[in-house]
């Protein structure tokens, strides 16, 4: 993956969860797939829903719900998982990130998208880039690095690894 794929860019992909509209920095996401099958890992986080097959790599998949602490909703035939890279010291980890659908592309000028509000010190707001707005919505765009980039959440890449090294043993 290039240098550019870290660096922010204009262009988002947007998602839902809920009523509740989300954006990605496009150079983040890899790919987008229908729900399938998701093997569970014991003794994971509530979030972490297990992971997936993405043309032979094992690549650990996170509830977007569950991690800003919202209800798990139904799977629909909306319902998608977004792989993304995440900057993780000298590479990548892929992981994937669940949403209840996915919308459209969109491109906001870094001057439309708001800072985050201050919302007092029990409400944590790190993982929002800022707020932009569109066809009279607000989006909430996501720095998925902080959203995904705990060090419990990127150990994780250390879990598929480990998941590949036992099907080149069997």
């Amino acid at each position: 993956m290039s240098d550019t794929a870290h660096s922010v860019s204009n262009r988002f992909l947007t998602l839902t969860l809920g009523k509740d509209m989300f954006a990605l920095d496009i150079a983040a996401v890899r790919e987008i797939l229908d729900m399938t099958d998701i093997t569970r890992i014991p003794q994971t986080p509530p979030a972490v829903r297990g992971v997936v097959n993405v043309r032979g790599a094992a690549v650990p998949v996170i509830d977007l719900r569950l991690r800003f602490g919202m209800e798990e909703a139904e799977r629909t035939v909306n319902t998608r998982i977004v792989i993304v890279e995440i900057p993780n010291g000298d590479g990548v980890t892929v992981l994937g990130a669940i949403a209840d659908s996915v919308k459209e592309v969109l491109e906001m000028e870094p001057e439309t998208i708001a800072p985050p509000p201050a919302m007092g010190a029990c409400v944590n707001t790190d993982f929002l880039r800022g707020i932009g707005k569109a066809d009279g919505r607000f989006i909430l765009v996501l720095d998925i690095a902080k959203v995904l980039g705990s060090d419990e959440v990127l150990s994780l890449g250390d879990v598929s690894a480990s998941v590949e090294g036992l099907k080149s043993v069997g």
